[in-house]
């Protein structure tokens, strides 16, 4: 008996180590393959048109097979579908480098697409497992590895591009190593099904989901929804307009104008990396609803007071603001009542991905209309809108989870 704890203390480590890992994984492959798209480009002697139509493939595959995840879970448990899929979606990746031509091209990314989401909701309702067991939040810091996982997929792919490394080499190396990699994490996953573990002595089983406690699942799932569209338009802001507003609406030098997405990354990845002790201090419900009136004000004061200071301080507080909030409603869509395990998390996963490419066009009409600086103010509304829906989200989890 006194040799239990540690033994259950190690598989937990191991445990946490492999989820990370995970998380780490799916952010290199695709983030590798991002600085050599104009080479690929290039190779295929596409036009910008074509490429934009072959890289929409991603958003279409992830919506295509993002809710069969919550089956093949259930099905194959999530540690399994997570290392395996990854181990797939490093292949899938480097079949971009022997596309034959567009529809070659758009096959393999909506491929990827598709491996990629139903691969974020298992590593998701993985390292969600071993939280509960944990007793504490460690969810955060899972998506902080995944943000320090893209900048490191980034840096590798440009640092090939630079010395000239073949892109079928490239890419291939990459499948090769991180595949290793993703198959040694399988190894040290939790075994078993993912339902929650049931401590000794309570009920093995719940009763039966009755009708309206789906139905109250079904409105808590689109509030979620909303959220996790919150935190897509304001990370959409960053990736995608930042260094547009910057080199448009404030006439800075291309450097300059790639701060925007630097800050707004940087603040979300530190936020994320100590965002664990805050959410068990403070809960999810207030971190979310502070992150919600950071974003306001921050992007406010930086659209009313228009300049190059204050527009990286208000992408970076936008970034600090929504560091923790899709992990929030990643948990609380795993702990309604009323659904299926895994049923939750996939449909926010689907409706953040629906956030995610909604978003740049509904920006992109309104600067169209108005102006860039206009059309930002979406994020200001985003910002709100989590302070106002943040309301709904679970406070502060019980002693041991």
């Amino acid at each position: 008996m006194p040799l239990a704890p540690p033994a259950v203390d190690a598989r937990l480590r191991r445990a946490r180590a492999a989820v990370a890992a995970c998380f780490f994984l799916n952010a290199v492959f695709y983030a590798g393959l991002v600085p050599r798209l104009p080479e690929v480009k290039a190779q295929l002697g596409l036009s910008s048109t074509a490429l934009g139509t072959a890289l929409a493939a991603l958003p279409l595959g992830a919506l295509l097979a993002g809710l069969s995840a919550a089956a093949l879970i259930r099905r194959f448990g999530s540690g399994r579908v997570a290392s395996t899929g990854l181990v797939l979606l490093g292949v899938t990746v480097w079949t971009v480098s022997v596309a034959p031509n567009w529809l070659g091209l758009a096959a393999a990314l909506l491929v990827v697409g598709a491996l990629d989401a139903v691969v974020d909701v298992a590593q998701n309702a993985h390292g969600l497992r071993v939280q509960r067991l944990y007793g504490r939040s460690i969810l955060n810091a899972f998506h902080g590895v995944w943000s320090t996982g893209a900048v490191a997929g980034g840096l590798l792919g440009s640092a090939a591009a630079g010395l000239g490394v073949p892109l079928v080499v490239h890419l291939g190396t990459s499948a090769l190593l991180f595949g290793a990699v993703a198959l040694a994490a399988s190894r040290a996953v939790l075994p078993g099904r993912d339902e929650p573990e049931q401590e000794p002595g309570t009920a093995a089983a719940e009763p039966p989901r009755e009708a309206p406690r789906r139905r109250s699942a079904v409105l808590a799932l689109a509030v979620l929804g909303v959220l996790a569209t919150c935190g897509a338009v304001v990370e959409d802001a960053g990736a995608s307009w930042s260094a547009l507003y910057l080199r448009t609406e404030l006439g800075t030098g291309a450097a300059t104008a790639g701060l925007g997405f630097v800050a707004l990354s940087a603040a979300m990845t530190v936020g994320r990396l100590t965002g664990d002790r805050v959410v068990d201090r403070f809960g999810r419900r207030r971190v979310a609803r502070a992150g919600g009136a950071l974003t306001a004000a921050g992007m406010g004061l930086a659209l009313a007071l228009p300049s190059v200071p204050t527009t990286l301080a208000g992408f970076a507080l936008a970034g600090l603001g929504v560091a923790t909030l899709v992990p929030a409603v990643y948990e609380a869509a795993d702990e309604l009542p009323g659904l299926r395990h895994g049923t939750g998390l996939t449909a926010v996963n689907w409706l953040l991905r629906i956030g995610f490419l909604l978003s740049p066009p509904l920006i992109g009409a309104v600067a169209d209309a108005t102006s860039l600086r206009v059309a930002l103010l979406t994020v200001v509304v985003a910002g709100l809108g989590t302070l106002l829906l943040g309301r709904l989200l679970p406070g502060r989890r019980a002693a041991g989870g």
